[in-house]
């Protein structure tokens, strides 16, 4: 459904009124296409306190092909080091890095600050690192004009791992990614021969591909270079072929819940899975007072139980390979949790348990990485038929004032499911617009 509240504000009588009612001004996002495939203009790289890096981080922000400034007018990117850092007063180089620039970033700019992981060992580090956090998230809700903040926590060495994340958020792939701390290990990147299709010689599995988010996230890995599977129940099977039939892609019509499921996604795959993404899921609302058993017992087992299940059977049979990425789809209502939503906000919270515990053990006895993507308003069919006050309530509550689309979460996803994401392990990222609802 579109978003007449946003074209208006796009028009010159539209900005006027909703400013002079002190009503949310929302910026329409840039997002990734052909004719936009990277930011518009200089990346503005400053260094806060000092350095853990080195001189690692000059190579890597090259890499994301935006021409890398120490001084600039109209930056497009701004990238403060600040992995040095380490007691209180130190957070007064922050202020004095982004105070004189802050203003002149761009309109969907981007701003990421580079911090380290606080230290158990060392409370006056761990509490300025932990202060970048705050910060981020705050500026975030400051900067407006469809811009974006995030933290990115590095190991203390190298930034080489960092290179897929930084292409990723100084991208217009990460339009609706917003006020985010994404914390890297040390793991080397895996190569990445062409990135304009990294996922190149790579398969993917998509549950809940035959419509919306699903279908995206089906297309995104398409493009990207991947041979793509499309999994959905049979009920929808003449909206997968068409999907599948689109991207060139095989339909894998199946229900998730079934207890043969890993089994003929593993038939279905017999060199193996290279990425594995968990998106089918389904919603019964109701409130907990009002809501039967059924009704609990079907959004568990869809959207949680057989996550669980499909994934044990298929690492332990060695379906994903080593190299490989699990990305599950996570929410916000499993984050703030949501009225009416007891049974689907316990099943997404229990995605994201499920992350941080399997990605680490994951990778070491697989060499297979973790992540989910936490979704917000995402406008879909299913959003479209929010009852009007909660759906306009739904788009403005974020710093970016709007809706995401379901290309916001599948470039996340595409992100995570990269060869050169191996440091990105046991993340949740939400896609929600940096959503004031929630952590």
């Amino acid at each position: 459904m579109a978003d007449r509240y946003l074209h208006l504000t796009g028009t010159a009588p539209g900005r006027f009124l909703t400013r002079r009612l002190g009503l949310p001004q929302p910026v329409g996002l840039r997002r990734w296409s052909l004719a936009t495939p990277s930011l518009d203009g200089p990346l503005l790289h400053l260094t806060a306190g000092g350095s853990l890096l080195g001189d690692t981080l000059a190579p890597v922000l090259a890499a994301t092909g935006l021409e890398v400034v120490r001084r600039a007018d109209r930056p497009a990117g701004i990238v403060v080091d600040a992995t040095g850092i380490t007691t209180a007063a130190g957070l007064g180089g922050l202020h004095a890095a982004l105070h004189p620039v802050v203003r002149s970033l761009v309109t969907g700019g981007r701003i990421v600050v580079l911090g380290t992981h606080p230290s158990p060992e060392d409370h006056h580090q761990a509490a300025a690192q932990q202060a970048l956090e705050g910060f981020v998230r705050s500026l975030g809700k400051e900067i407006g004009r469809g811009a974006t903040a995030q933290l990115v926590r590095l190991a203390p060495g190298s930034a080489a791992p960092a290179e897929s994340t930084l292409r990723f958020l100084l991208s217009p792939r990460s339009a609706y990614v917003s006020g985010q701390v994404v914390e890297l290990t040390g793991a080397a990147p895996d190569p990445v021969a062409d990135w304009v299709a990294p996922l190149t010689g790579r398969t993917a599995l998509v549950t809940g591909a035959a419509r919306g988010i699903g279908a995206a996230v089906a297309s995104v890995l398409a493009r990207d270079g991947a041979q793509v599977i499309c999994l959905d129940v049979p009920q929808a099977g003449e909206e997968l072929g068409r999907t599948a039939d689109r991207l060139g892609a095989t339909a894998l019509p199946l229900d998730i819940t079934a207890p043969d499921a890993a089994e003929r996604i593993a038939a279905a795959v017999p060199g193996g899975l290279d990425v594995l993404v968990h998106n089918a899921g389904i919603t019964r609302d109701r409130r907990l007072a009002n809501m039967p058993a059924e009704r609990w017992a079907q959004v568990i087992e869809v959207n949680l139980d057989s996550v669980l299940r499909t994934t044990d059977a298929l690492l332990e049979a060695g379906t994903v390979n080593r190299g490989g990425r699990i990305v599950a789809t996570a929410s916000i209502a499993g984050i703030a949790g949501n009225n009416g939503q007891t049974n689907y906000a316990a099943s997404k919270a229990g995605v994201i348990g499920l992350v941080r515990s399997l990605a680490p053990r994951a990778a070491a006895g697989h060499g297979v990485t973790v992540n989910a993507v936490a979704p917000g308003f995402i406008e879909t069919k299913m959003t479209a038929a929010v009852p009007l006050l909660i759906r306009e309530a739904g788009r403005r509550m974020n710093s970016l004032s709007q809706g995401g689309l379901p290309i916001d979460v599948a470039e996340t996803t595409a992100w995570f499911a990269q060869p050169a994401s191996t440091a990105v392990n046991g993340q949740v990222v939400r896609v929600c617009g940096q959503s004031l609802l929630g952590a």
